[in-house]
């Protein structure tokens, strides 16, 4: 990465390392019984992809289909369930596996209808043996799906946080990101969502939509902290290949530096506006009120070891492996995927993915750690890996103390943690510490 690049804020989204574009089919279908076989399964994270959503949004690029024909999600949890059996059975049927947290993600898993939903818990409690009442469990929803019958069953079954897809409460600002939705409807849904009393809500905000200013942020930061939600993400807008908004952007793409600085003054100013009114940044999207439940699976836990991921958009981690079915953007690659996954009968073997070796589980451990607000415990590092941070990533983290991103930044340093204006930094900090060889598998992605 060039100094150019890294001087812009604004790369892409770092959720998982390595990223799913970097991910081949494994020539070997490994079984999931080898690669589940030495894990440590005492904590486990449980994911359950639903891939449709009611419309898709001009900025998403996520594994999803806008509506879905008669029989399709039926069908689609068919295939979960036979999903579900396979798996289960690779883990082995013993006392030592359990789950610690779960999640519903999509798409929209409140897409499904409330019947569905039921069937969906019954598959992660009945089938996988997690005990949803028993364990954080979060829900991704949309404001027109966020119904009462939906949210009474995710209530029921143990829901402990619901995520509602906001982004703007400004309905011009919906209308040019592509979300058709009225703030009279968002409104409503929240109040159905306390109405359900879960415990956690949050909201999901965008800025750097064109025409946004900040005084309109600051107005829709306004409007959400009206709903006292436990939790708020803040995500910066990205025109990304195959959305809607790249289809009708009239700029040729590429760096823009007024938009990058337009999104740095609003990310600004929404932190410091979230942290005046009681809540605590813990990474560069995620403010949590001080008074707020803990649910003990924040920004990255899902990639940790000993995530299993149901459904086709879904990824598992071992130590060794990391795993998934095809991916895809575009809408007619993204249907033959589904299609193909709701016809499939074998589920015990994994078919896309990423061989882990020793060094690119030091840099995930680092980036996972270091893009936290709370940072990395060098001791943490060096009991895990016989070696301090500075010893395996030195020249990286130097050129970051360099641009003033990383505090106490010496080979000494007990804990590394990114300054205020690194955590500002931290969608070009993620793409930085990415090896060359996930960087080289990423570029030569064929896009679909």
């Amino acid at each position: 990465m060039t100094t150019a690049q890294l001087t812009s804020p604004y790369q892409h989204y770092v959720y998982a390392y390595p990223h799913k574009t970097a991910y081949r089919r494994l020539p070997d279908r490994p079984a999931l019984r080898s690669l589940w076989a030495a894990e440590d399964k005492s904590a486990l994270s449980l994911y359950l992809h639903i891939p449709f959503c009611e419309v898709r949004c001009g900025f998403c690029n996520l594994f999803t289909r806008i509506g879905a024909p008669e029989g399709l999600t039926g069908a689609y949890l068919d295939a979960l369930e036979r999903q579900a059996n396979a798996v289960r059975e690779a883990l082995g049927q013993t006392a030592q596996v359990r789950f610690a947290t779960a999640a519903f993600g999509g798409g929209t898993p409140t897409f499904l209808t409330a019947s569905e939903l039921e069937r969906l818990c019954d598959i992660a409690e009945l089938r996988m043996g997690a005990d949803l009442r028993a364990i954080p469990l979060s829900v991704e929803a949309s404001p027109a799906t966020a119904t009462a019958d939906r949210l009474a069953v995710l209530a029921e079954r143990g829901t402990t946080r619901l995520s509602l897809g906001v982004q703007s409460f400004v309905d011009s600002e919906a209308r040019a990101a592509v979300r058709p939705q009225r703030r009279a409807d968002v409104e409503a849904a929240l109040a159905r969502i306390r109405d359900a009393a879960v415990p956690v809500l949050n909201i999901d905000l965008i800025y750097g939509i064109d025409g946004q200013t900040e005084q309109t942020w600051l107005r829709s930061l306004d409007a959400a902290l009206a709903w006292r939600p436990e939790e708020l993400y803040l995500y910066p807008l990205y025109v990304r290949p195959l959305t809607g908004l790249d289809r009708h952007r009239t700029d040729p793409g590429g760096p823009d530096p007024a938009w990058d600085a337009q999104r740095l003054r609003l990310y600004r100013a929404g932190r410091d506006h979230l942290l005046a009114r009681g809540y605590i940044q813990q990474s560069m999207r995620m403010f949590r009120r001080t008074d707020a439940p803990r649910q003990d699976a924040d920004d990255y836990a899902c990639q940790t070891d000993g995530m299993i991921g149901l459904g086709c958009g879904a990824r598992s981690y071992t130590a060794q492996v990391h795993y998934s079915f095809d991916y895809a953007v575009g809408m007619h690659e993204i249907r033959g995927i589904i299609d193909d996954y709701v016809a499939a009968a074998d589920f015990a073997h994994a078919e896309v993915g990423y061989r882990m070796d020793t060094h690119e589980a030091r840099r995930r451990h680092l980036l996972q750690s270091l893009l936290q607000a709370e940072g990395l415990p060098a001791d943490d590092y060096r009991a895990r890996f016989g070696a301090g941070p500075f010893d395996d990533f030195g020249t990286e983290l130097l050129r970051l103390a360099d641009r003033g991103w990383l505090a106490d930044a010496g080979s000494g340093s007990a804990h590394l943690r990114l300054t205020p204006e690194g955590l500002a930094h931290s969608d070009a900090i993620g793409p930085e510490l990415f090896s060359p060889a996930v960087r080289a598998a990423m570029a030569a992605y064929e896009r679909k």
